[in-house]
């Protein structure tokens, strides 16, 4: 099997203020397998070394440790191939890459979308959240009433960030009281600043604020002291996150995941706990977004999930667009049908 690599820069239409700082621009790494009956799989790899501690330079050097692997792809079925590329390199990210081209190439080999291997009835589309980037109230407000005017049945605002209590009322002013408010904070608080901050917030109606704290037991305290559902992100990767019930809701994302199969496995552990999975974007590129579709098709009855990101980019021409709050299931072949839309 012939393997390729793509190092993609993409710039963000404005910059996004999270609480580690502020985002301008990403780089993605793109995989092509080529069979040897001349089909292609086309998969992803979006670190984000804020986020995740992980450098595109860490996922380009696990691909290449995975490319002997690769190229006997043809001879392994799909689960040796990723277990034998974990064991060259155990990064998530550029596995989520392998496992996105593996399941690109079989759905494309079978002439059906990715979400009809994984299930008998997926969902025809995924409700989503839109994200309120705006760091002032104004701008946020502005943002925010825009979404619920587009249909959007719930809207995320990033906090641990300057004025929290003056952007959460502005927004909740600007969407009214029938669209669901969601937090996210990424740890950027002590224990005791989210405690104080959520007593403030919380008077506002949220829907659920995301990572308020770092770690498993912050996070356990927390949940006990406030009057709001919590949900995981960053947390969850830590061991015994998925099942261990410290959370309301937990958020999964392809790129920490490992891929689709890594997520699914995920969230089945996730909902064994009682708490509720939904899917997110790492800020990923197209194949990632579509890999999160898929897999929130395949899931169905989650939250709203946070996969309608790819408008962020400026020049980013994509088929992913989002209707009356969700975004239609990807139908062609594979992951997407004709790759050509976006490059």
């Amino acid at each position: 099997m012939e393997v390729a690599l793509e190092r993609v820069a993409l710039r963000f239409a404005a910059p996004v203020a999270v609480s580690y700082g502020e985002l301008t621009s990403r780089e993605i790494v793109l995989l092509a397998l080529r069979s040897g009956d001349g089909m292609v799989g086309r998969g992803e790899a979006a670190p984000l070394a804020p986020y995740d501690g992980v450098s595109v330079d860490d996922v380009l050097a696990a691909l290449e440790a995975f490319r002997p692997v690769l190229e006997r792809a043809d001879e392994l079925g799909p689960g040796e191939v990723l277990s034998d590329c974990q064991e060259r390199a155990d990064v998530p990210q550029a596995l989520a890459a392998v496992d996105l081209a593996l399941w690109d190439l079989a759905g494309r080999r079978a002439g059906r979308p990715v979400c009809e291997l994984l299930c008998e009835a997926p969902a025809t589309s995924v409700k989503v959240n839109a994200t309120i980037t705006a760091p002032d109230r104004e701008g946020a407000a502005r943002q925010a009433a825009a979404a619920a005017l587009a249909g959007y049945e719930c809207v995320k605002l990033k906090v641990g960030l300057l004025d929290d209590a003056g952007r959460v009322a502005a927004v909740r002013a600007a969407v009214g009281p029938s669209v669901d408010l969601r937090l996210d904070a990424n740890g950027g608080w002590t224990l005791d600043e989210a405690e104080r901050m959520l007593d403030v917030l919380a008077p506002a109606g949220l829907e659920l604020v995301e990572e308020p704290v770092r770690g498993l037991e912050a996070t356990r305290a927390l949940r006990e002291r406030v009057p709001v559902r919590i949900a995981i992100d960053e947390t969850a990767t830590e061991p015994g996150a998925l099942a261990g019930g410290v959370a309301d809701a937990v958020c999964l994302k392809i790129s920490r995941c490992g891929g689709i199969t890594g997520l699914l496995a995920d969230a089945a552990l996730v909902r064994s706990s009682g708490a509720e999975p939904y899917v997110a974007s790492t800020f990923d590129g197209p194949l990632g977004i579509a890999a999160g579709l898929h897999a929130a098709a395949a899931l169905g009855r989650l939250p709203p999930c946070g996969l309608a990101t790819l408008d962020l980019f400026s020049l980013m021409n994509h088929p992913f667009t989002v209707h009356d709050g969700s975004i239609a299931t990807p139908r062609g072949p594979g992951l997407t049908g004709d790759l050509a839309w976006w490059r």
